[in-house]
């Protein structure tokens, strides 16, 4: 029997999260959560993770798993406040500790910060099966775009994080610490290995202005036609392409509110004595100095 998939789009970070759910048990997974943020405010806001906790109750799903793809660097996520509504279990992939140490070092966060994966309950590797209900839920290692990336794998439905967008879209930049294009592009190939009947959901879509987001592509249609890596693209020529382009980008917009709340399973810095709570912003100053 396959899962239940329910997708909801987070329009301010092009982010798609899913409810994977056992039709037969109504146990459920949720694959990567959002937080709403604004940036100029520092207001953080719940109305996208309240949506998925209403349709978790309104349909009688019992939550069990709160799952990262990769610590994402474009929006925050909504793990922690999940976890505190139901009970449900965060986790992520193992790699995540090797993410952790390097933000704890480029944010200087000190000894408050353990880079132990232990804000997470449980840290998944490669060829884990977690329980759904009757289901199976098989954790694939996906790195490349992040060193922590894993796809969650149910029957006939892969959630690949940022591996791949839509066809169109291409896929994920490899820029970011730990990641490598050429890592990016065996992931891929392992995705593409997977039978015919496989439904890749996305984490993000980014689709042409009139378009809708697509939170789904099936896996044939991603092996014929990504722009960036199909079934034909050689791991040179897509190497290639990604440093091409990744040269061009910008860094995301919450590239560092997002790291320093992901890095903590959705969890806040620490507060002051009156309870305030701050985000650190590394300036970059070379434009600054003398030469």
């Amino acid at each position: 029997m396959p899962a239940d998939v329910a997708s909801f789009f987070h329009a301010a970070t092009s982010t798609w999260t899913h409810v994977a759910s056992d039709p037969a048990t109504g146990a459920a997974a949720v694959i990567d959560p959002v937080l709403d943020f604004d940036p100029a405010s520092g207001r953080l806001g719940t109305a996208a993770a309240r949506a998925v906790l209403d349709h978790l109750r309104t349909q009688g799903l019992d939550l069990k798993w709160i799952l990262e793809t990769h610590a994402h660097a474009d929006h925050l996520t909504a793990a922690a406040w999940l976890r505190a509504q139901t009970g449900a279990t965060v986790a992520a992939g193992a790699g995540i500790v090797e993410v952790q140490a390097v933000f704890k070092q480029r944010l200087d966060l000190g000894d408050a910060f353990v880079a132990d994966g232990s804000a997470f309950d449980r840290l998944l590797r490669d060829g884990d099966v977690l329980p759904l209900g009757g289901l199976a839920l098989e954790v694939l290692a996906t790195p490349g775009h992040t060193a922590d990336g894993v796809s969650y794998r149910v029957g006939d439905a892969v959630f690949i994080g940022d591996t791949l967008f839509s066809p169109a879209a291409g896929s994920a930049r490899c820029d970011f610490p730990g990641g490598s294009a050429a890592v990016l592009h065996a992931s891929v190939r392992r995705l593409y290995a997977l039978p015919d009947d496989t439904r890749l959901y996305l984490c993000h879509d980014y689709p042409a202005a009139g378009a809708m987001p697509r939170s789904m592509v099936p896996l044939p249609e991603q092996r014929e036609h990504n722009a960036h890596l199909a079934a034909a693209t050689g791991e040179a020529d897509f190497v290639a392409l990604r440093e091409r382009r990744d040269a061009t980008l910008a860094m995301p917009r919450l590239f560092w509110p997002a790291l320093q709340v992901n890095i903590r399973a959705g969890g806040l810095p620490p507060a002051d004595g009156e309870g305030r709570r701050f985000l650190k912003l590394p300036l970059d100053v070379v434009a600054l100095e003398v030469p």
